[in-house]
């Protein structure tokens, strides 16, 4: 699947790129409770980038220039931007 394609409300997303930005890690409250770790990356391919959450130890694996593979991941809107989130039942995979 190409970037381009991604559309919000997508599940079962499979896509690869690089990471072409991070941006600042910050600390959340969570819902459940607790708090966690996010920051936001720019994933790019040949047709297009898109913001990709990171969370927790996701943020240090995917670092500047480095080739990422999400797999099983979900697309959906945050203050009116398209994200690709991994979520719970999907992976990623730096390489």
């Amino acid at each position: 699947m190409q970037i381009s394609e991604l559309r919000d409300g997508t599940r079962n997303v499979s896509v690869e790129g690089m990471i072409t930005k991070v941006g600042e890690t910050r600390i959340v409250n969570l819902r459940a409770g607790g708090q966690a770790e996010v920051s936001d990356a720019t994933l790019t391919d040949e047709s297009g980038s898109i913001t990709l959450t990171l969370w927790d130890r996701q943020i240090e694996q995917a670092k500047m220039g480095k080739h990422v593979s999400v797999n099983n991941g979900y697309i959906n809107s945050y203050r009116g931007e398209v994200r690709l989130n991994v979520g719970r039942f999907g992976s990623i995979q730096v390489g």
